[in-house]
């Protein structure tokens, strides 16, 4: 008799599966609103070796856009999430991508409430805060 064991999810890993469902879909209501303003999707969930970007986003004036997006019930805890460490992270990150394409950057905030439009916080970190 061959018998099959299956893996039972434990609450942890439910939990954390629906937050990565609940990131992804709001990366994709963060681009759709950028490319609704007229920015262009350079890529999505880049990962490099010192961190990982959710968007990069060229703006209708030239700049390269490096943003975070955070879903979350209330605006505050969104904005909060976005800590000195992950800033940090996201600041090496983009220096990597920049090093073979020289351009003006800046670093921006995506957030997505449920029931909410997504609010876009332009510039909302300088690499100079972080460092």
């Amino acid at each position: 008799m061959l018998v099959l064991w299956r893996k039972k999810m434990n609450d942890r890993t439910k939990t954390r599966k629906a937050a990565e469902k609940r990131g992804r879909r709001g990366e994709l209501f963060a681009a759709l609103l950028l490319v609704c303003k007229g920015y262009r999707i350079l890529g999505r969930r880049v990962k490099m070796r010192v961190g990982e970007i959710d968007l990069i986003a060229k703006a209708p004036s030239g700049i390269i856009c490096f943003i975070e997006v955070k879903a979350r019930p209330d605006e505050g805890l969104a904005v909060e999430a976005v800590g000195l460490r992950q800033r940090g992270r996201i600041v090496r990150a983009a220096k990597a991508y920049l090093a073979n394409r020289p351009a003006a950057a800046r670093f921006d905030v995506i957030t997505v409430i449920p029931g909410r439009f997504p609010r876009h916080l332009k510039d909302a970190w300088r690499p100079d805060d972080v460092m």
